[in-house]
Parts: structure tokens; sequence; C-alpha cells
């Protein structure tokens, strides 16, 4: 099975200089905690992401308006991705390393076609795959 296999396709994305807000809405209606960043929406490069987390630690907390942009409050160093062609327990290894709970899916040109989130793994793979999916959860559950 391959990442291509479990990952939910075409994320919704927002851009560097869109809006926190408009973000924050596509987590509302898409009922997710995570959007991909990117340079532009025809090329779809990812830049970063930016989670619900981060607008309320980085944002809401310190005050900042609704109408900032994404690029202030995004995670962009040191992004973690996998390929559609990646297997899963690359993907599962991935997440379990990096302690995250959704990974992007980027092609080679560096277009997110992709996310993965625990779910996709709890309910795609973990029929199979049991003890896997449970140390996924294990390991971004635990404090670094």
């Amino acid at each position: 099975m391959r990442a291509r296999d479990i990952m939910s396709p075409n994320p919704l994305v927002v851009t560097a200089t869109d809006p926190v807000s408009r973000a924050a809405e596509i987590m509302r209606d898409a009922e997710i905690g995570i959007v991909p960043v990117v340079d532009d929406r025809e090329r779809r490069h990812l830049v970063g992401v930016i989670t619900d987390r981060d607008i309320a630690v980085r944002c809401v907390a310190r005050q900042h308006l609704p109408a900032c942009e994404v690029r202030l409050h995004m995670s962009g160093d040191h992004l973690h991705t996998v390929a559609p062609d990646d297997d899963v327990s690359h993907v599962i290894a991935s997440m379990s390393h990096e302690q995250v709970r959704r990974i992007p899916v980027v092609s080679e040109e560096g277009q997110i076609v992709g996310m993965i989130s625990q779910a996709d793994l709890a309910t795609k793979v973990g029929p199979e795959q049991p003890l896997d999916v449970e140390r996924v959860l294990e390991s971004v559950s635990a404090r670094r």
C-alpha cells in the first residue's frame, strides 16, 4: 500500500498572503485541523502549513487581528512530507519520528497532492496493521 492509497487527495489550500481568517474558515467548513500553504493556487507548490493550533497560539493568544497574513503564523521550516509512491511503512515511520498528526503528500515537483492524517491511518491501515497505527498514536502523543 502506498501513500496515494490512503491520502485525502486535492486538499484545500491557502497562500501565505491570505488572511488567517481564511484558513480558519476552511478548517471550520471542511472540519479539518490543517491547511497547506502554497506559493499560488495554480502551481500549488507547498511552502508550509497552518494548523488550528498555530492560529490559537501564534495569532489569537497574541491578540493579532484575523486579517493578518498566514505567513506570520504558519509553519514552514523543517516541513516533513512524503511522496505519493512512498510505502505506508515509510509514512508511519515519518509520522512517528516527527511526532506529527498529519503529513503532506508532495509530488516530485513540490506540489501538494494530498494529506494523510491519523484518521486516514486508522481507517485505511488500522484494520490490517493495528499495532503500527497504535505506534503512531503513541509517539505523536509523547512529549519530546
